[in-house]
């Protein structure tokens, strides 16, 4: 999974990066300081794996990972190439999901692009660059298949054509792909354009050290990112960056004790994480022994056969079954060998889907 970290410029990308994967990405306090993409490949928190790993006393604990990438900054006029539009766009293309950093605090020695901070007009500007990009996509294929569509003789290019025209149309008003009522037959003309303003987003609302432990609908600036997200599903994560970070360089006791003084459960990473799981439909299912305990990453209503084939292509393609047992009763067994005896392996075929913590062990043939 890999997540683009996308925002104007100044408003905390790069100290939230730097905090969720200790990379230390370049800092100033001036646009374009990210020119090329820091990207850092962070372990999912998973405390399943971990209790695995002390079961079996295994040799090497492997977590799923996701992958972060701090974009540059982007700035009104980047579908038209101004500043590192180009390059933006690309970036963000290769992303899965967006973390859009909005900023949520006043700092007069951190100068904006604009000389207001209203984040509702700041998540439009990035928006509106993406969709501007998009229509600019869906325009050229039009003018592509013009002649073809033109009398209806060619039914599917005369099909594309009318889709085309009411995706335009829906763009035009300024509307992100990701909110186009797609039909079933249109969906393959959809999927090929791969358009920008599809990808799911969370917005960060990076606030104030002095916001911290306030009740999230007191601060106005969330407020506003709040009504945004809610007008098109997206995700909100409230978040301080600065404090995020100095949580990063801190060990797990004082990270957790720090955690405890500020009243949260978890890191700004962990919530993100979680976030960024439930947004893009992915679960881990687990694999164990005393060789290595690992965490997997599929989506959500993937069968056994694919979910094998995440090992290997040889698990996917000689599939005979997999022996399957949720985390708490495998933990409850003592493992394997306790769960077989209490009759708590399962059996399943190749048309089981698969469960986030299941612990599974794959037969197959070679």
């Amino acid at each position: 999974m890999k997540l683009g970290v996308i925002g104007l410029p100044n408003v905390g990308k790069s100290t939230l990066f730097n905090a969720i994967t200790k990379a230390g990405a370049e800092m100033a306090n001036y646009p374009f300081c990210t020119i090329e993409p820091n990207v850092g490949v962070v372990a999912v928190p998973d405390e399943r794996l971990d209790k695995l790993a002390k079961l079996y006393d295994s040799k090497k604990i492997t977590p799923a990972v996701v992958e972060f990438v701090d974009i540059a900054g982007l700035v009104r006029g980047a579908s038209k190439g101004e500043g590192l539009g180009n390059k933006f766009l690309s970036h963000v293309r290769e992303c899965d999901a967006l973390v859009h950093v909005v900023r949520c605090f006043e700092d007069s020695n951190i100068t904006h692009v604009s000389t207001v901070i209203d984040p509702a007009d700041d998540i439009k500007t990035v928006n509106l660059e993406l969709i501007l990009s998009d229509i600019e996509a869906v325009e050229r294929r039009m003018d592509r298949i013009k002649s073809a569509a033109r009398g209806g003789a060619n039914k599917e290019a005369h099909a594309e054509y009318e889709f085309l025209e009411k995706l335009d149309a829906h763009l035009s008003s300024e509307k992100p792909a990701r909110l186009f009522d797609v039909s079933e037959d249109d969906e393959e003309f959809f999927d090929a354009l791969n358009l920008l303003s599809v990808k799911p987003v969370i917005y960060a609302a990076n606030i104030s050290e002095l916001d911290m432990g306030k009740d999230e609908d007191d601060i106005e600036f969330v407020r506003k990112v709040k009504e945004v997200a809610a007008a098109e599903g997206s995700e909100v994560l409230v978040i301080c960056a600065k404090t995020e970070e100095e949580i990063s360089a801190m060990d797990e006791d004082n990270a957790k004790m720090f955690l405890e003084e500020l009243g949260l459960k978890e890191s700004g990473l962990e919530r993100l994480i979680k976030k960024s799981y439930s947004l893009l439909g992915l679960i881990s299912y687990l694999t164990a022994g005393e060789k290595e305990s690992r965490a997997w990453t599929i989506k959500e209503g993937t069968k056994a056969p694919k979910a094998a084939g995440k090992i290997h292509t040889d698990f996917e393609k000689g599939f005979i079954r997999a022996e399957v047992c949720d985390f708490d009763t495998y933990m409850e067994c003592g493992g394997y060998n306790g769960a077989r005896e209490r009759g708590k392996i399962r059996s399943e075929g190749k048309d089981y889907v698969m469960k986030d913590g299941d612990v599974v062990l794959f037969r197959f043939n070679v």
